[in-house]
């Protein structure tokens, strides 16, 4: 028996010694000291052993076992730091080297002219306010004092969730106006950014989705001709002093008087093309007084109370702004149109 441990002392060992890896080396240590090792083994012949022997075999195995254990961690500590010194080469790094250099993004123009647009009426007293995109019909549609049967509601025009139509993707801003006269104290000022959904066909001046940037004023004595005033600066502010503008009479169920504001095409300077489908001009909001009958809807005196509002669309001031002449090029991500902003 004391042979059997004298070889396999030796045998260890050198196995030990000779593993190239933590998985060969934690291989032999199953194998050596495992319960179905070697040693295991060898001790289980100590039942042939005399009483006399069996202290002495039992204390040289318990030895036979510490030096086995101890090269296993030998061999341990020395292959960590082999396989150290080899990932250090593998990950050298030459400082002098020149670094690469990260490349900054920036924001997309269109909200560089929201951002403009913020400070604008910011520096005028207005909050900007937030609100669903998915909206009820009542919002969108009913206390704007558009009733059943007018063609925006179809489903041609609109996206519904429900098939009772009570539940959309919000078809414009102007549920804001509600929400705000709801829930805020009178008076209002306010604007309400976001994305709006229609049924459009995609062209160099439309898109199913959208950005409409919603403007509200509600307090005593309020009149068209602040909103003329008013939208007149913002336009001047963007474009500049000069800009040439239009108000055209219109027709919206939220407003009465309502109309429409252009400004003179940008690509050809009122003469006519296809960004401006050969008008001359580029519609670029829809105003006017707010209607009696919403300012009722909501609780507000409209005998003692006036205001108007404005729905604005963001992607037709960034296309003036930047003299972008396809509205696709803001929603494509191409990075060649991006970067020039």
């Amino acid at each position: 028996m004391r042979e059997l441990m004298q070889a396999l002392r030796e045998a260890s060992v050198r196995a030990i010694l000779e593993a190239e890896d933590a998985e060969r080396l934690e291989n032999l240590r199953v194998k050596y000291l495992g319960k179905k090792g070697e040693l295991t083994a060898i001790l289980r012949q100590m039942g042939k052993l005399s009483a006399e022997e069996r202290p002495a075999m039992g204390q040289l195995a318990n030895q036979l076992r510490a030096e086995i254990e101890s090269a296993i961690d030998k061999r341990k500590t020395e292959l960590t730091a082999i396989m150290m010194e080899k990932k250090l080469e593998a990950e050298t790094l030459d400082v002098t080297l020149p670094g690469i250099e990260p490349r900054l993004g920036h924001k997309h123009p269109m909200y560089n002219v929201l951002d403009q647009i913020k400070d604008i009426f910011i520096g005028m007293g207005f909050e900007i306010v937030d609100g669903p995109e998915v909206e009820l019909a009542d919002y969108n549609f009913t206390k704007l004092n558009i009733d059943e049967g007018h063609p925006s509601r179809e489903w041609t025009d609109t996206f519904y969730f429900t098939e009772d139509s009570q539940i959309l993707l919000r078809t414009q801003t102007s549920p804001m106006q509600i929400h705000a006269m709801e829930t805020r104290p009178l008076p209002i000022r306010i604007i309400a950014p976001g994305r709006v959904y229609r049924k459009d066909e995609v062209d160099a001046t439309h898109s199913p989705m959208f950005h409409q940037i919603e403007g509200m004023v509600i307090d005593k004595g309020v009149t068209m001709a602040d909103l003329k005033a008013t939208l007149n600066l913002v336009v001047e502010k963007i474009y500049g002093k000069g800009t040439v503008t239009r108000f055209r009479p219109h027709h919206f169920p939220f407003t009465e008087p309502s109309c429409e504001l252009d400004i003179q095409c940008h690509k050809c300077g009122g003469k006519g093309c296809p960004t401006c489908k050969g008008e001359g001009w580029i519609e670029v909001l829809g105003a006017g007084m707010v209607h009696p009958k919403v300012l009722s809807g909501c609780g507000i005196d409209p005998d003692v109370y006036s205001g108007w509002a404005f729905g604005m669309g963001l992607e037709r001031l960034a296309m003036g702004e930047y003299k972008i002449t396809d509205l696709r090029l803001i929603f494509e991500n191409d990075v060649r149109f991006l970067e020039q902003f």
